[in-house]
Order: C-alpha cells, then sequence, then structure tokens
C-alpha cells in the first residue's frame, strides 16, 4: 500500500478566531515495504500528519491523500475497512486498556472490523498475543490491569495487530521503555515487517534508533517536511537538525569530531558500519 499525499493541509481552530496550520501544505510519498520514521521537535506536525493517514483527522485542505486504494478525500471512503488495514499505535498504548481480560481488550477491534465466529476470533487472538511475545494461555484471562508494563504494552499492540494490517503507524513506540525493552520491541516490529505488516511508520525523537532502523526518513519542522531521504543523507546535513531543536545520532556526532581531525568516515551511520569502516582505517 502506497502513501501518497500532495498538499496536504491541517488547521486547528479553522472555524474560530485563532488558527493554526499543524501541516501546511505537506506533500509526501511513502512507498510500500518502507520502515520509514518521521521525526522533528515537538509542535513540528508529526502527529498530526500520521492521524489523517487512517481518517482519525480529515485535511482542512488537500489535492491528495491516498492509502493504497483508500482515497480519503473522497467521501464515501470507507474509513472502517481503511482501520483494519491501517493500524495506529500511539505513545503509551498501554494506556487505552480498558477490558476486563485480556482476550476481551485484543478481541475488541477485530469484534468492531469483522463478522466472524467465536472460534475465528480466539484463533486470531490467539495468534496476535503470541507475535507479541506473550503466552496465551497463562495470560488471556488475565486482567489488563494486572500485568506489568512492559506486558501492557505488548498487549495494546497486540490489539492493533489482530486485524493483520498491511501498515503499522506507531508514535513514539519506545517511550518510557528501558534499553532491553526497546530492543525487544523493535525486535517485534521487525519480525512483524518481515512477516504480513507489509510497512511501518514510526514517529520517534530518538536519532539513534531511526539511524538504526529505518530504510528511509522525513524531517518535519513548522508542518512542513524539511527534509526527506535515506536517514545517514539527512543526518550528512547535521546543523541542519540542530536547527530544528534535534540531537545527531552518536555516530553522526562523532564523525563530525573526526573531520575536524582532518579523518573523515564514508558510513551510513549504523553503528555497525561505523565501527567496520573505523577498523579499516585503523588496519591501514
Amino acid at each position: 500500500m502506497q502513501i501518497v499525499c500532495k498538499n496536504l493541509t491541517f488547521t486547528y481552530g479553522k472555524d474560530k478566531r485563532i488558527q493554526v496550520d499543524a501541516v501546511k501544505n505537506l506533500s509526501l510519498t511513502i512507498e510500500e515495504g518502507e520502515f520509514f520514521g518521521i521525526i522533528g521537535e515537538t509542535g513540528s506536525g508529526k502527529s498530526t500528519f500520521i492521524q489523517q493517514l487512517n481518517g482519525l483527522i480529515k485535511p482542512t485542505t488537500s489535492d491528495e491523500l491516498k492509502v493504497g486504494e483508500f482515497d480519503l478525500l473522497d467521501k464515501k471512503c470507507d474509513y472502517k475497512k481503511l482501520r483494519s488495514k491501517v493500524g495506529m499505535v500511539f505513545q503509551y498504548p498501554e494506556y487505552q486498556l480498558f477490558a476486563e481480560s485480556v482476550f476481551e481488550d485484543v478481541a475488541f477491534g477485530l469484534k468492531n472490523f469483522e463478522k466472524l465466529n467465536e472460534k475465528e476470533i480466539e484463533e486470531m487472538v490467539r495468534s496476535a498475543i503470541e507475535i507479541v511475545g506473550l503466552d496465551y494461555e497463562k495470560i488471556k484471562d488475565k486482567s489488563p490491569f494486572d500485568l506489568s508494563g512492559g506486558q501492557k504494552r505488548r498487549v495494546a499492540i497486540a490489539g492493533v495487530l489482530v486485524t493483520k494490517p498491511e501498515v503499522l503507524i506507531l508514535d513514539e513506540p519506545a517511550s518510557g521503555l528501558d534499553p532491553e525493552g526497546k530492543e525487544q520491541l523493535l525486535e517485534l516490529l521487525h519480525k512483524i515487517h518481515n512477516s504480513f505488516v507489509k510497512t511501518i511508520i514510526m514517529v520517534s525523537h530518538d536519532m539513534n534508533m531511526v539511524v538504526e532502523h529505518c530504510t528511509k526518513i522525513a524531517l518535519f519542522n513548522k508542518g512542513e517536511i524539511y527534509s526527506t531521504g535515506k536517514p545517514f543523507v539527512v543526518f550528512e546535513k547535521l546543523d541542519n537538525l540542530e536547527k530544528v531543536g534535534l540531537e545527531q545520532p552518536l555516530t553522526g556526532y562523532l564523525k563530525k569530531e573526526l573531520e575536524k581531525k582532518k579523518v573523515s568516515v564514508d558510513t551510513d551511520l549504523t553503528v555497525d558500519d561505523f565501527v567496520e569502516k573505523i577498523v579499516e582505517k585503523i588496519k591501514k
């Protein structure tokens, strides 16, 4: 499912005296298969943009907004079907848990999107819970509120994955996680990306995570796209990151410091590649 938006604008307070353009004249294409990162300081329009990709909010104006075969500017757009294909995981998704049991929480979205019998629902809920690395039999009857923080997040994500979306959008998915939890989450995302989720879109303030895991990124600034491309291409312009309130990835900082010493390193800024290129220089 290719995502295409052209001249997209969303204005808060459109009918009021004070109006704010959260995104303005924004054009972006995200190809199917990407692990796409969206970066930018707070208030740059990232969350407003992603919420328009499955119809949670509608653009004020736009020349085009399509997700696969879904035309979001068409009044007849089937938003119910769209949201089963485009899953949205909000920051701290565990705060969205509400049902009496894990099973009911994960099954909620499934029952809302599709007409299935009880056996089909159970099979799909079991699959979603196991995909996120939890034991179905041990956890299905537990209250979500009795789980650990990490388990709650996995259950919340399972509630999105249960419909087998083709596109998964995550807003700051690693917020509040310790390094081990963050690593486990990224392993899960790559696992499902290699399985049934064709495209992943991740909003993040963590530049190290973005450069390690994203195939392409878009840098947002004041509701507009400042730069887009492969992470190392965008991060090559390190001064640009500082201008828009973001820190450079560690490897980018080290590369810059080495350049001050007249040592150039041709790297994609991932840790493995950076270390490999440094070792090659040392051997020479």
